[in-house]
């Protein structure tokens, strides 16, 4: 820590002597107090440094929400080591790519996913030790062994602007690329969203979402710094979350479909009492929004962001502007430009691009496309939107090069699913869309032409995928027809398949 320094650890230890005393977690049936947070997180880290952890190696960890994951932050906060959460819904093989991406030097696994992890351990020659959170099979040692260190810890250097977390985000071109944060990115995002949503010391968020997605961290982070209280949840359930709303006096959650109509549904039919909620953040349908502000005092707020600008980067409630995703936030310069970078016209669509201390510092060894990301000094997102004559930003769809489907707020691109599909070996060529869905928000369409003379139902190919991939990656629906639309070139034309099958 140099002079001009702040980083998480900071946060840590400023709540630690702030609200000592007021509770800070609560998982299950445990809590702590922000003073124990600290306790714990300076135990953990003696341990971390025990095994020869330095500055920048990698802590990888396989697990729901519990509170190790959230001691793991910290402590790797405190000893400059960099988070690598790993999506747990990802199949083997994804799960393997990216513990080999990030090549941790230590991996945390929880118990659900020890079998799948022991199968893959000959292929880490890189990893140098492996802790079981919760229950221990085999021969892996237990979390807890590593806070019991009687090591001093030496001060560390760990700086604002270095890197702490690589998040992956979906796979462009097959495989998932690690957008690394820093600690600055993150108590910037903490600062915007205690800014606009009001956050305080008796704020309470339900921790829904998993903390391997960032939106989870984020919404976690936001309330720690503001020295709340946090509920994190293993993963959600609509009767565990109404409890913890009813009994905790919940005042905000994130979310993303259909996550928020499952509780409003189990709240009427069950009679629950929604009454201490204040702010629920994410994206939905309208009906959706409107029945929610109805059955309780709270707002909405709608957003935009990506893990590459460290969570959102435009705010507004949600009636403000029903339909936007609101107005630049206060640490973000945003533009709409052409292909060509110029300015677009308000009105006219473009690509959203962003600049500012919110933009993270690179994909994880990928030197080309954090160059091509970030071209003539933004951060190109991908993302098509456009500014009204008031400023606020209204999304419409991604560039071609980015296609992106978000099924449940979870992110997958088609190309990644079309490698799949084409991996049937009745399967001539298939191209992959989203469609609006009322469960999911967005839905994976496949649109599939078979080899001649075949025959194979949709489910054939929803279950192939299945085998292959996440089960959120599946498609929900499956058409097959003679032949796909083609451009001059003889590639597939996919905005002709969007005009032709885009509907669920």
């Amino acid at each position: 820590m140099e002079l001009y320094d702040y980083t998480i650890y900071s946060v840590i230890k400023r709540n630690a002597r702030v609200y000592g005393n007021r509770v800070a977690w609560i998982s299950g049936d445990q809590s702590i107090t922000h003073g124990e947070l600290r306790e714990n997180v300076d135990r953990l880290a003696r341990g971390l440094i025990g095994l020869g952890l330095k500055k920048g190696d990698r802590i990888g960890v396989l697990a729901q929400n519990c509170l190790e994951f959230i001691y793991l932050f910290g402590a790797a906060a405190k000893i400059g080591a960099i988070m690598l959460p790993i999506n747990w819904r990802l199949k083997a093989e994804e799960v393997e790519y990216i513990i080999s991406d990030g090549s941790p030097k230590v991996v945390f696994v929880g118990s659900d996913y020890q079998d799948m992890l022991n199968q893959m351990i000959p292929n880490f020659a890189f990893v140098e030790q492996y802790y079981a959170i919760g229950q221990a099979e085999g021969d892996l040692a237990s979390f807890y062994d590593l806070m019991d260190s009687s090591i001093v810890s030496p001060k560390l250097p760990v700086h604002s602007d270095d890197a702490y977390v690589i998040i992956h985000t979906a796979a462009v071109s097959g495989r998932p690329r690690g957008a690394t944060l820093t600690h600055r990115s993150l108590i910037i995002a903490d600062l915007q969203a205690m800014y606009y949503l009001s956050l305080t010391k008796d704020d309470c968020n339900l921790g829904m979402l998993p903390l391997f997605h960032l939106a989870g961290l984020t919404f976690s982070l936001n309330i720690m710094h503001a020295g709340g209280v946090n509920i994190i949840l293993p993963k959600f359930d609509p009767d565990l979350a109404l409890k913890h709303i009813e009994e905790d006096k919940v005042t905000i959650f994130g979310e993303f479909p259909p996550m928020l109509a499952t509780l409003l549904d189990k709240a009427q039919d069950d009679k629950r009492d929604l009454s201490s909620l204040r702010v629920v953040t994410g994206l939905d349908h309208p009906e959706t929004i409107k029945r929610f502000e109805e059955m309780t005092n709270a707002t909405f707020w709608a957003m935009y962001g990506q893990s590459e600008t460290s969570g959102f980067v435009s705010f507004s409630p949600y009636s403000e502007r029903p339909g936007s995703a609101g107005m630049p936030s206060l640490m973000t310069e945003m533009e709409i430009v052409d292909d060509y970078g110029n300015v677009a016209e308000t009105g006219k669509p473009g690509e959203i691009v962003v600049r500012g201390p919110l933009v993270f510092k690179g994909y994880w060894n990928l030197d080309k496309e954090t160059e091509h990301t970030f071209r003539d000094g933004w951060h190109h997102t991908g993302d098509m939107g456009r500014f009204d004559a008031d400023g606020y930003l209204w999304y419409v769809g991604r560039k071609s090069e980015k296609e992106l489907i978000k099924p449940g707020g979870e992110n997958v691109y088609p190309a990644e699913v079309e490698k799949v599909i084409l991996q049937h070996p009745l399967v001539e060529e298939v191209s992959v869309i989203g469609v609006q869905d009322q469960q999911w928000g967005e839905a994976i369409k496949a649109v599939c032409v078979l080899k001649r003379g075949e025959s194979l139902s949709e489910t054939g190919i929803i279950e192939f995928v299945a085998t292959k991939i996440a089960r959120y990656k599946k498609p929900k629906y499956v058409v097959f027809v003679s032949s796909l639309p083609k451009t001059e070139d003889g590639s597939i034309d996919r905005e002709k398949v969007k005009a032709e099958y885009g509907k669920s």
